[in-house]
């Protein structure tokens, strides 16, 4: 429901234009009074009120008196002058204050609700506009580890969408330029899964925050994937590589210690861009499976024989190492990234048969976007955007259909009142809820009813 302050000092009025607001726009307004200016301004500090409909003359503080005070406070708040025909004019110059609308006494209760109507919409509006504008600004936290399982599963695939992933870095406001890669590879963790890999998210964004980007992938066939990425292509190979060897001395001391797991630490060499990165990820796959269990190895400290490198006819062709394919890793690497994929897959899924479940379960209340959101604990930005990718249509024309499309059902009971249907399917206003129905199927209940006959 939403707040109405009714500020004038004669109470006839008040009790008036409270008749008005409940008998047109019933179960809409939580109502608050107000019999002068000095009263407003407190009820509208104590209350907070999303519309107030303010008379220009009382006694002691002047409606725009207590205008200027109440806006101050209350920015958001919609302002609704009411004014004689004598104070027309004087009433205008609260145009400059900020009010939405203006009523003259007597004021019928058709121009009340249309007045009132126009403000709740615009509300809406403005909250829908707030949330998306807040999902956008906090969407690095909210989106970082979709994204970055994404960004990881890029610079582990062979096809690479270099748009997407361009996109992809972008919103994450990272920059790749030179990196190596570390791959951690791990026995069997059973329930301890979920803690290792926790720990290995938290301590490596911790220990590189502020020196450099750090991108880890999910965890798939007991490995899971470092990407150590400077900001620049210029910056120091010596300090990648320095850093990256820090780190995964902390991630192997830190799990055994925390976890209990002894785990195989393999190191890419330092290199540029995407491609490198992807070249890098290969070598520390190899690297982590070279020596006996348990021990960090580097593939530049590897003595790799003339027949294991690589022939770089082979790497254009195969986009893998010789070596690598000649250990079978790229099984792993197959099965890695089709593990990802199908998680994914599978995750986004699941969340959008929770939220149809939810969807259709509240549909007679008054539901919103972000109840469905926090439902599925997705912030709304992402969730309108998935919900639109996998649906064809928005969080809101779905729930509009799938209301109009139960109360198309319920008009078929000739029992039933249009205002039982309207409230049944999750409207409170029976004129609104035939102007919607009348958008959506281009008839107004009552002629849809009709035609049913």
């Amino acid at each position: 429901m939403y707040r109405l302050l009714i500020a004038d000092d004669e109470a006839l009025e008040r009790e008036g234009i409270e008749w008005i607001v409940n008998r047109m726009m019933p179960d809409t307004f939580e109502i608050i009074h107000a019999e002068n200016g000095r009263m407003a301004i407190q009820k509208a500090a104590e209350f907070h009120p999303h519309i107030v409909l303010m008379d220009v003359r009382m006694p002691g503080i002047q409606g725009f008196d207590a205008l200027k005070e109440i806006k101050a406070q209350n920015p958001h708040t919609k302002m609704v002058m009411i004014t004689a025909y004598e104070y027309f004019e004087y009433a205008k110059k609260a145009i400059a204050l900020g009010v939405q609308e203006y009523l003259v006494k007597p004021a019928k209760r058709t121009e009340v609700a249309a007045v009132l109507q126009r403000l709740v919409d615009e509300i809406k509006e403005e909250r829908f506009k707030r949330d998306e504008q807040l999902a956008v600004r906090d969407k690095f936290l909210q989106l970082l580890p979709l994204a970055e399982t994404e960004i990881a599963l890029h610079l582990m695939a062979d096809q690479v969408n270099e748009t997407e992933l361009e996109q992809l870095v972008d919103i994450l406001g990272l920059s790749i330029g030179a990196g190596c890669a570390l791959v951690l590879a791990y026995p069997e963790l059973g329930d301890d899964k979920k803690r290792t890999y926790d720990t290995v998210k938290t301590l490596t964004h911790e220990w590189t925050k502020g020196r450099f980007f750090a991108v880890v992938s999910s965890m798939v066939y007991h490995h899971m994937a470092v990407f150590l990425v400077g900001e620049s292509e210029q910056q120091d190979k010596d300090g990648i590589r320095d850093e990256a060897a820090l780190l995964a001395d902390k991630l192997a001391a830190a799990l055994y210690e925390h976890c209990g797991v002894t785990i195989s630490i393999g190191i890419g060499s330092v290199q540029r861009a995407a491609e490198g990165l992807r070249r890098s990820y290969y070598e520390a796959v190899f690297a982590s499976k070279y020596d006996q269990w348990g021990n960090i190895i580097r593939f530049e400290d590897l003595n790799i024989t003339a027949s294991e490198a690589p022939s770089k006819t082979e790497e254009k062709a195969l986009s893998l190492p010789s070596f690598y394919r000649s250990e079978g890793e790229s099984e792993y690497v197959e099965l890695a990234i089709r593990q990802i994929r199908e998680e994914r897959e599978q995750s986004t899924s699941n969340m959008l048969n929770r939220a149809m479940s939810y969807i259709h379960s509240k549909y007679q209340e008054d539901l919103s976007l972000e109840d469905a959101a926090e439902h599925v604990h997705l912030n709304p930005y992402y969730f309108s955007k998935v919900f639109k990718q996998q649906t064809g249509e928005t969080f809101i024309d779905y729930v509009t259909r799938l209301r109009i499309d139960k109360a198309k059902e319920m008009l078929k009971d000739s029992r039933l009142s249009m205002k039982e249907v309207c409230y049944s399917v999750g409207y409170k206003d029976p004129n609104y809820f035939s102007r919607v129905f009348k958008k959506v199927t281009g008839v107004t209940p009552s002629e849809y009813r009709t035609q049913l006959r």
